[in-house]
């Protein structure tokens, strides 16, 4: 008998009678964007089938895309094909354009009659310095809407089987962030060393010699459970379990490629307790299949097919578009 988890042989399940009707009006039967406005969307961790359907629906109206560098190439190919993408990204100490000018951007293109789409890495209001573009395209009295996605924390508490909060070990849930302001690691580690929460650490790899130190200083004990997760809700995820005391030596195996999340709390114990299981993903072809257009006319062509898995599929074109759209495919994930 082969090692490991079995690999998942999921047959095909009926679908109840509406339920890709109910799929396709989710998708097509919102109020298409009006222009001269931006939604700040969340793209989730880096999977595409991580994306909520209002960030799909957005992807595939919108006339730009301004997005981040932790955006996948995999939510960006979801994207309007004739769309213009505009990267912004920005890495530590590195900033390929000011927040202030990322500000006067989407103010530009709002005012020039198009329908952007800011697309952040997480969600938008999660550290993606949202709320500092909300209230610049409010100042500028430019209509905005934000749509929250799959912020880090939840995506690497997932993947490494982590609960981030357990009646038994964890009532509370903090989320911190690791950057230093003005040269500075300004966090409150009296109220972070408390009992009892679990801590969710952004962008905190480089900075964790401090912050240990802070939170040892504060009362919390070296041999306090800590994990750091790479590239949670990416498929390509990696765990690596210490302590608080060895953190800053864990850090430095981590691979610099891939976004990392530390988490610092007594539920990094739990985790070896809950068995793995094999990922299920969308299937390549879904994904691809999903950059048809959006908008259908009143009549749509049923055309039957099977996924890669052999699972059957009612794939539907829009009259005069090349493009079809998997409906069981797309909606595997969403019963």
């Amino acid at each position: 008998m082969p090692d490991g988890p079995a690999p998942l042989d999921l047959p095909a399940r009926p679908r109840a009678p509406g339920a890709e009707a109910a799929f396709a009006h989710a998708i097509r039967g919102a109020t298409p964007m009006p222009s001269g406005m931006v939604w700040l969307v969340g793209a989730g961790p880096g999977s595409a089938d991580l994306l909520t359907l209002r960030a799909l629906r957005l992807l595939g109206e919108a006339d730009v895309i301004v997005h981040d560098r932790l955006v996948s190439d995999e939510v960006l190919d979801l994207a309007r094909p004739d769309a213009e993408r505009i990267f912004v990204g920005k890495s530590r100490a590195n900033h390929c354009l000011p927040q202030d000018e990322i500000n006067a951007l989407l103010v530009r293109l709002a005012r020039q009659g198009r329908r952007v789409v800011r697309l952040k890495g997480g969600d938008p209001f999660i550290f993606g310095r949202g709320g500092e573009e909300a209230a610049a395209l409010a100042d500028a009295g430019i209509p905005c809407q934000v749509v929250p996605g799959v912020t880090a924390a939840l995506a690497c508490g997932a993947d490494a089987g982590i609960p981030l909060t357990h009646r038994d070990a964890a009532q509370m849930l903090t989320l911190v962030t690791g950057h230093t302001r003005e040269g500075r690691l300004d966090i409150d580690a009296t109220a972070l060393a408390r009992p009892n929460q679990t801590l969710a650490i952004y962008m905190g790899l480089a900075n964790l010699p401090d912050l240990a130190r802070q939170l040892m200083a504060a009362g919390l004990d070296a041999s306090h459970p800590a994990a750091i997760v790479e590239g949670g809700g990416t498929g390509a995820s990696r765990r690596l379990d210490g302590t608080l005391g060895s953190l800053p030596a864990m850090a430095r195996a981590v691979r610099t490629t891939q976004p990392a999340l530390v988490i610092i709390g007594e539920v990094v114990r739990l985790a070896p307790a809950m068995a793995p299981a094999a990922a299920v993903a969308m299937p390549r072809a879904a994904i691809d299949a999903c950059k048809a257009p959006w908008r259908a006319g009143p009549e749509i062509e049923d055309r039957g097919g099977h996924d890669p898995a052999g699972r059957e599929t009612s794939l539907r074109r829009q009259p005069g578009s090349d493009g079809f759209m998997p409906m069981a495919a797309c909606g595997g994930s969403l019963e």
